[in-house]
């Protein structure tokens, strides 16, 4: 692994025991001596650490915040001038066919836009953001700072140790709060369901607040497999799997990213890529669906198993796109596409494993509820 990237919490990582794998060019912790399932689990019911520095953080600048805001809405099909300061959103980029490029979470700070975009993506789109937005807004890649998450029912009493003003924020605020003696910039979000925050802190001071969170007995460090489990109880999308360059916003189940200013008659419709494509689908319906799936039995039915409408159906409706164990479920669960005509919460397909048909339930999403601060 010579040649992939390291976040300045790799000698952390070692030190508590990480198994290292391979991860969007990056050397990542996949799992700690605890394992997947205790991880998970943890993270459930007490807080999980999670480094996610190997995302993309930018700020776009230019003379006004309206500016700038315009002109990303350009790129994507959310409501951004309407943000307010000291607020977040969920976004994406779109290509001209109406489908997803990246999936990606902006802030607006006052003065600028701060954008976190996945790592597997972020030089496609950064490239992107140079190519595409006027001259006269910059784009600023942070390089000295790291991102860590740390999820879970007891974050916010774990992270207010270090300062009490995080417990004010709700689900989404972004505010910059001083921890171990720095400013963060922290957002009260994160990707597994559960009530938490990731922080933008500078990379010479990210192990010592991971330190400072690692001394709390409610907080475990935490690796990508069940980082990848707990995002897919709540029914999140993992960029790459569950939505792609061919997956359109409403085929993914995306539509309430979409705010009403955004929509077809609303006072900024339109003006993206794929707009055309989006708008008619939204209207109309798509002819696929993004769904919860609950197989029969114990196996777990994993990505890119087939699926089919019966035991003997020769053709292929749909494909699993994320799958696995739900340690909180107590069972397997999985997300894939499937039919609009097929895509009703307790209609049964069929996945074929290992060369046999097994029953599958269309399911709802989520399939743990989300436990965000509102």
């Amino acid at each position: 692994m010579s040649n992939l990237a390291r976040t300045p919490l790799y000698d952390l990582h070692l030190g508590l025991g990480a198994k290292m794998v391979p991860f969007a060019g990056y050397e990542m912790p996949v799992q700690y001596p605890a394992g997947v399932m205790k991880e998970h689990l943890h993270t459930r019911a007490k807080a999980g650490l999670f480094d996610v520095s190997h995302m993309g953080q930018v700020i776009l600048r230019s003379s006004s915040i309206e500016h700038v805001s315009l002109s990303f809405e350009a790129m994507i099909p959310v409501d951004v001038l309407g943000l307010s300061e000291g607020r977040q959103r969920y976004g994406f980029f779109t290509n001209a066919d109406g489908g997803i490029e990246d999936d990606l979470m902006f802030a607006n700070r006052g003065d600028h836009l701060f954008v976190v975009v996945n790592a597997a993506c972020k030089d496609a789109d950064i490239a992107r953001m140079k190519a595409d937005l006027p001259s006269d807004v910059s784009v600023e890649v942070i390089e000295d700072r790291s991102l860590l998450a740390i999820q879970g029912p007891s974050a916010a009493t774990a992270l207010s140790t270090l300062n009490p003003a995080v417990s004010d924020m709700k689900f989404m605020d972004v505010a910059t709060i001083e921890l171990v003696g720095c400013d963060c910039w922290i957002s009260r979000s994160g990707y597994t369901g559960e009530d938490g925050y990731e922080i933008s802190v500078p990379s010479d001071m990210a192990v010592a607040l991971a330190e400072a969170l690692l001394d709390h007995p409610d907080v475990e460090p935490i690796g990508l497999g069940a980082r990848d489990s707990l995002r897919l109880e709540a029914g999140l999308c993992l960029y790459g799997h569950d939505i792609d360059a061919s997956t359109s916003p409403v085929e993914g189940g995306l539509t309430w990213a979409i705010q009403k200013s955004r929509r077809a008659g609303g006072s900024r419709d339109g003006g993206y890529p794929g707009a055309e494509r989006i708008q008619t689908e939204m209207a109309n319906g798509a002819s696929r669906k993004r769904v919860g799936l609950s197989p029969t039995g114990r196996a777990p039915m994993r990505e890119g198993v087939p699926l089919y409408a019966s035991e003997d159906a020769t053709e292929q409706i749909g494909t699993i796109t994320s799958g696995g164990f739900g340690p909180t479920v107590g069972g397997p669960v999985a997300m894939g596409y499937l039919p609009t005509n097929l895509s009703s919460v307790g209609t049964t397909v069929y996945g074929e494993l290992r060369g046999k048909r097994q029953s599958i339930t269309v399911a709802a999403l989520p399939f743990i509820p989300a436990n965000f601060k509102r």
